[in-house]
C-alpha cells in the first residue's frame, strides 16, 4: 500500500464528522500534499514526503497514547479520531510552499561539481506555522479546542515563540505535548535527513 492509500484509508475510517469529504478532496485534488516534500532539505524532503511524514507521526503518536504511563499516571486518552485529526492535519500548512529546483553539490569522489534536485521554500501564506494548519483544517472541519492547541504547537520548544508560552500550552492541553513529541520522534528518529 502506497503512502496515499494508507493516508486516505485513515483518514476515511478515522475522520468522520462534518466537512471531512471536502477536506478529503481538497489535498487529494486540490493540494499538492500527496507530492510535496516534508522539508526543503532536511527530514523527507522528497517527493511524497509530507504525506509520509504525516504518517509516520500519526503512528508515533498511537504509540506514545498506548504507553501505560502515559495512560494511568497521566490520564491521557483520545478518541481515535482526535488522534487522527491532529496527527494527519498538522503540517496542512506545508501545502503549496515547496517548489522544485537545483542545487550545486560537490562530488567527493569525482571533486567535480554536480547539478542536484532540491526544494525551495516560498510560502504563499505566510500566517504561521500551526496557526496556518488549525486555519486550513477549520475551514473544513470544526476542530475541538485541544486538537486546535495540539496542531498550533506541535512545533513544541524548536518553534521561535517564548518557551514559558509552549510550557503553558503543554500544561493545559497535553495532547500539544503528545503531538509535539511524536513530531520529533518521526522527524528525527524515523526521517532523519540521511534517511529521506
Amino acid at each position: 500500500m502506497s503512502g496515499k492509500e494508507e493516508f486516505i484509508e485513515l483518514f476515511k475510517e478515522k475522520i468522520t464528522r462534518p466537512g471531512a469529504d471536502a477536506l478529503l478532496n481538497f489535498l487529494e485534488h486540490k493540494s499538492d500534499f500527496f507530492t510535496a516534500p516534508a522539508s526543503a532539505r532536511y527530514h523527507l524532503s522528497c517527493e511524497g514526503g509530507l504525506c509520509k511524514h504525516s504518517l509516520n507521526v500519526y503512528h508515533c503518536l498511537v504509540d506514545y497514547l498506548q504507553r501505560e504511563r502515559v495512560q494511568e499516571l497521566y490520564g491521557l486518552e483520545y478518541s481515535e479520531e482526535t488522534v487522527a485529526v491532529v496527527a494527519l492535519l498538522h503540517d496542512l500548512c506545508k501545502i503549496g510552499c515547496y517548489k522544485k529546483g537545483f542545487r550545486n553539490v560537490k562530488n567527493d569522489a569525482t571533486g567535480q561539481w554536480e547539478k542536484v534536485p532540491t526544494y525551495t521554500f516560498d510560502d504563499p501564506l505566510p500566517y504561521g506555522h500551526g496557526e496556518k494548519s488549525v486555519y486550513i483544517a477549520n475551514g473544513y472541519i470544526r476542530l475541538t479546542r485541544e486538537e486546535a492547541m495540539a496542531i498550533r504547537w506541535h512545533m513544541g520548544f524548536s518553534g521561535p515563540e517564548d518557551s514559558r508560552t509552549v510550557g503553558q500550552a503543554f500544561q493545559k492541553y497535553p495532547l500539544a505535548f503528545a503531538l509535539a513529541t511524536a513530531d520529533m520522534e518521526a522527524s528525527y528518529f524515523l526521517e532523519g535527513d540521511t534517511l529521506s
